[in-house]
């Protein structure tokens, strides 16, 4: 049985916020104070470093791994937790990279984020074997796939536009011509249906701050299919990737599961927070919060559309065709974007000129989305983003 949604008593958030940037970072589950401060307070301050074993903080990236692999379809003990999603990037590309040694050529596309791209390029000038990144326009992918290539490297759903590839396509052309399959999830996981195991890609990695709510800084994930683990060889050979890493062997031997793909200590206090926050998704059903989500990006869009002739959308129309964001161009849409968060409307700016909203209806309904038009349209014809406290950049956008 599922719930009903959205669950907004399950989250915290400041009265009178209509909080579009879930896509960014999504806010806090009220289950993770009681639990960071029991973890803080018991086990950390009571147990220290019997809580290794006593509160099985060894086991955190494993059994956390688990509950994120249930909004992916990932089989149980598939998926691992740690360190950044740049590092999870890393982990599966080098890894991939010797799973085809007589290719030469890494895929990609010009909406992936550009993290990944750089991950690509920093792993191509070390190991300076004569590999290529080759990157085309997103509606080229398909064509782009040849017996060339080794991997392919997407993310699912464009951080600017929220434009969606199809998984399945892709990873279907990427096995028919040889090539090994990464997807990043970073705007996937808890946004969008995935089934990792149907689709049988090899690798998949992900971010838990956004749709999964774990907090600035929680920890990244990655999947590796069950078929190839014990057969990938971990360029991060880090202690804790080791079989048996208190055996202090002085040669790395990699653990016989997905527990080779850890690398170091891992961030105890942010899993804990991270185990706490997924949570909230105990009977939801991806398909439901996908079916909410549709239904407040498409109010959203005829609402701006008739109310903020300005703007231009520059996601797909088509709602088959996008994730869980919605986001418009506008010239102006760094400082109208400020001057909307300036009015506890929160959302977010990508460069150049797109001002991009996120529609989690774990904590939005409809009259969230009618509150947030409202004051956008004020924004617009009242010109109130045209203040020059509202034009000066911040570090982060």
């Amino acid at each position: 049985m599922t719930l009903a949604l959205p669950i907004k008593d399950q989250f915290i958030l400041p009265e009178g916020m209509v909080y579009l940037d879930g896509n960014s970072l999504g806010p806090l589950p009220r289950s993770v104070h009681a639990h960071l401060s029991e973890m803080v307070t018991d086990q950390w301050g009571q147990h220290l470093i019997k809580g290794w074993n006593q509160d099985d903080w060894m086991g955190q990236p494993v059994r956390v791994g688990d509950l994120v692999g249930r909004l992916i379809g990932a089989p149980k003990g598939s998926v691992v937790l740690g360190d950044t999603l740049s590092i999870k990037v890393f982990q599966a590309l080098s890894a991939a990279l010797p799973m085809r040694p007589d290719r030469k050529v890494i895929l990609s596309d010009s909406g992936n984020f550009p993290s990944d791209l750089y991950m690509a390029q920093g792993l191509i000038r070390h190991l300076n074997a004569g590999h290529e990144l080759r990157i085309v326009a997103p509606e080229d992918v398909l064509d782009a796939i040849t017996d060339e290539v080794a991997v392919v490297m997407i993310t699912q759903v464009d951080y600017r536009s929220g434009r969606m590839h199809d998984m399945t396509a892709i990873t279907s052309r990427a096995h028919d011509a040889g090539a090994v399959m990464i997807w990043d999830l970073a705007h996937s996981a808890g946004a969008v249906p995935v089934d990792v195991a149907a689709l049988q890609c090899e690798f998949a990695v992900g971010c838990t701050y956004k749709y999964l709510n774990g907090g600035p800084g929680a920890p990244a994930f990655i999947y590796v299919r069950p078929d190839i683990t014990t057969d990938i060889a971990p360029a991060l050979s880090g202690w804790l990737g080791h079989d048996m890493p208190f055996a202090f062997e002085p040669d790395y031997r990699p653990a016989k599961d997905i527990e080779r793909m850890r690398v170091g200590t891992p961030p105890v206090l942010q899993m804990a927070a991270l185990e706490a926050a997924m949570q909230v998704w105990a009977g939801v059903d991806m398909d439901d919060v996908r079916a909410a989500s549709i239904a407040l990006s498409e109010l959203f869009i005829a609402e701006v559309e008739a109310r903020c002739p300005k703007l231009t959308l520059a996601s797909p129309r088509d709602p088959a065709q996008r994730g869980s964001q919605v986001s418009f161009a506008f010239e102006h849409g760094y400082a109208a974007m400020q001057a909307l968060i300036a009015q506890d409307v929160i959302g977010d700016f990508r460069a150049p000129n797109i001002m991009r909203f996120g529609f989690t209806p774990l904590y939005l309904d409809a009259s969230d989305v009618r509150r947030a038009v409202d004051v956008l349209s004020d924004v617009l014809d009242n010109r109130l983003w045209d203040q020059p406290r509202f034009l000066a950049k911040g570090r982060v956008t």
